[in-house]
């Protein structure tokens, strides 16, 4: 007979599709609607990006993707109001992100 030491039990390890379907419920879950702005808000948001461009000055950003706000500190490269996009460089890995103007929540500096 040969000892086998100490096994832990997991009972509902057995079904990993389980894990995956509770994780995207569990995410679903915490998924938030978009806010909506308002005009002066919105205007508020151009006027900050606008400065922050043409001083070089870093920001603080607040944005919405995938249910979700996410928060992130860089600088403004580019903005086109036209395009709906800006262009905004992470303070933390230093990439280029491409963004719509419609998913930015709040801007403001540093």
């Amino acid at each position: 007979m040969e000892y086998r030491g100490m096994k832990k039990w997991r009972p509902f390890a057995t079904m990993p599709e389980q894990y995956i379907g509770l994780k995207e419920i569990i995410n679903k879950q915490a998924e938030v609607p978009q806010p909506l702005l308002t005009e002066e808000q919105m205007e508020q948001v151009n006027f900050t990006l606008i400065e922050a461009l043409h001083t070089n000055k870093q920001v603080y950003l607040t944005y919405f993707k995938n249910g979700r706000h996410i928060t992130a500190t860089g600088f403004i490269q580019f903005v086109d109001s036209l395009g709906n996009l800006f262009v905004f460089i992470d303070e933390v890995f230093e990439l280029k992100n491409k963004m719509r103007l419609s998913e930015l929540i709040n801007v403001h500096f540093v």
